[in-house]
């Protein structure tokens, strides 16, 4: 069985301030993230061992923190890969043609996402639908609840509470203005080249 663990963010703890202050960077990454680590790694364990007893007591509540924490490490992850100090450009290349395609400008899709964000109890997300081979925003609730079955995450924005309110209180719209200053597209990039690659 594996054993998931916390890798240390990709830049220093204040390397993205003054947008988002090193205080809320180690709560959130060294409490939160840690914290869908600790239960993905604990409801794995659960489950482990109610197959070696050969019993299922507990088991749907396991597989619901399976779900839960899973979801949460790996939107984390893409999340902290998501930014940078360098941040804060446009997209370029073919995944900026793309979102132009099929959203009509980058100003249009930036809009829809932010609504998105505005609208979600967890993330907003820009996902490659292999449904219907397109980009689209999606509004996801928790870490699990609102994803799109088979669509690969290209861009995740967390919008949990604990990503914003000490430095923002409830301005959420603030906070996600200020993740644009650092957004950083070289994963989004990359990640939106490899959909294509397996669905085009």
């Amino acid at each position: 069985m594996a054993n998931h663990e916390l890798d240390p963010l990709p830049y220093d703890y204040d390397a993205l301030e003054p947008h988002i202050s090193e205080q809320v960077l180690r709560w959130h990454h060294d409490t939160h993230h840690q914290g869908y680590v600790d239960g993905w790694n604990a409801a794995d364990e659960a489950l482990a061992a109610n197959r070696e007893a050969g019993t299922t007591d507990g088991s749907a509540d396991a597989i619901r923190d399976v779900t839960h924490n899973a979801s949460g490490h790996v939107l984390h992850e893409l999340f902290w890969q998501c930014m940078s100090p360098e941040g804060g450009d446009e997209p370029e290349g073919a995944l900026r043609d793309r979102i132009e395609a099929d959203f009509g400008s980058y100003g249009a899709w930036k809009a829809e996402f932010e609504a998105a964000a505005s609208a979600a109890g967890g993330w907003a997300l820009l996902v490659y639908d292999t449904h219907s081979q397109q980009l689209r925003n999606v509004v996801v609730d928790k870490h699990d609840q609102g994803a799109l079955w088979g669509s690969h995450p290209i861009l995740a924005l967390d919008v949990w509470e604990h990503s914003y309110y000490h430095d923002y209180g409830p301005a959420r719209g603030d906070f996600v203005e200020a993740f644009f200053s650092v957004v950083d597209w070289q994963e989004p990039t990359r990640r939106y080249g490899e959909a294509i690659a397996l669905f085009e």
